[in-house]
């Protein structure tokens, strides 16, 4: 466990939306004095023999498991697949019953984003699909909560339970308030935690 708390920003991207945001959220998180790590995970190939490199040629890193044991907090997320989370990503966490099975992940603070096509396409089902395997790993979920103003008056993404990003356009300035708070929130709630000496 590294002696300095990080907060992990965990995504797949396939356009760029959900990178956006998870750069915001990162900014977020920063103005905490934390430290931010931001990583991805490979897409999944159709091809059975297909391998990534082990590096990307662009962007941010792939993520490894041991680096999502040791986060003090995690920020996941993903692009909206039928209402549900992107098949890479579910692939990675599908990966982590190690974490699981020894309970390196419980007590941790965590929260989601992800990015729709459309105003209605499945935003809040994803964001929910996307807890499901935090709760399985004991993780202490956080979402957005409505003191913050944009809730009340964002016209495309913002939910109570994570950042959202309609892809129609550029992130709106109430989904970068909104991602930068969420950001905020949880490296907050990381530090806390982690000072307190209350995770494990």
């Amino acid at each position: 466990m590294p002696s300095q708390p990080y907060l992990l920003v965990l995504y797949y991207s396939r356009h760029g939306h959900v990178a956006a945001m998870a750069e915001e959220l990162a900014n977020g998180a920063a103005a905490t004095g934390i430290e931010v790590r931001l990583r991805t995970v490979p897409a999944v190939s159709t091809e059975c023999e297909a391998t990534a490199a082990a590096v990307p040629d662009s962007g941010d890193i792939y993520c490894s498991y041991q680096e999502l044991a040791d986060c003090a907090g995690l920020l996941l997320g993903s692009p909206t697949r039928f209402g549900n989370m992107a098949a890479a990503l579910k692939y990675f966490l599908d990966g982590s019953a190690e974490l699981w099975a020894n309970g390196a992940l419980i007590g941790k603070p965590a929260g989601v984003f992800t990015s729709t096509s459309s105003l209605h396409g499945g935003q809040e089902s994803t964001l929910l699909s996307m807890l499901l395997p935090l709760l399985h790993h004991g993780m202490i979920i956080s979402g957005i909560p409505y003191s913050e103003s944009a809730l009340h008056t964002t016209q495309r993404g913002g939910t109570p339970y994570g950042a959202s990003h309609v892809e129609a356009a550029e992130l709106s300035d109430a989904e970068r308030q909104l991602c930068r708070a969420q950001g905020e929130r949880l490296a907050n709630l990381a530090l806390r935690l982690h000072r307190s000496g209350e995770q494990p």
